[in-house]
């Protein structure tokens, strides 16, 4: 599995570095293809290309109005997702523009609404962020815990 892992990790950081500011819509899209998902920015265009539900990644390439790419970043890690507000000004639509469509949407007895589950990692450990919604799509929670089902394999 590690050989797996290092022979990927090139072929991810080579994928990272093709996709930079400056360069044009047309070209993202020829070095990675069609976007998981694509969302309207006041002034252009975000595109979301998620590794979703099995990988632990999410891209987002904001192109401006005149189709040039202005950013770059992979936003599954603890300070992205520290900007979620849980004060009742974030909306479904919100979490899903800054992080894309969650792969899983549960439920629990103990909240009335849905939960969006994001998988992600930091550093070695698999992990996962719930932002939980109120009925109405009102973001009113969100935490992060461990994915326990993997950690077997951490920390042999």
């Amino acid at each position: 599995m590690l050989r797996l892992l290092a022979a990927a990790l090139p072929l991810l950081l080579a994928a990272c570095a093709s996709v930079q500011p400056g360069m044009t819509r047309e070209q993202v899209l020829a070095s990675w293809g069609q976007p998981t998902r694509s969302v309207a920015l006041p002034d252009g265009q975000r595109l979301q290309y998620s590794q979703q539900p099995s990988g632990q990644r999410v891209f987002m390439v904001d192109v401006d109005a005149g189709g040039q790419v202005r950013s770059v970043r992979q936003v599954m890690n603890r300070s992205d997702f520290a900007r979620i507000a849980t004060d009742g000004s974030w909306m479904r639509a919100d979490v899903e523009r800054e992080f894309g469509p969650a792969p899983d949407n549960e439920r629990v007895s103990s909240w009335d609404g849905p939960i969006l589950t994001y998988r992600w990692r930091e550093g070695m450990i698999d992990l996962y962020y719930w932002v939980y919604l109120d009925s109405a799509g009102v973001v009113r929670r969100a935490h992060e815990g461990v994915d326990w089902r993997n950690m077997r394999h951490t920390i042999n």
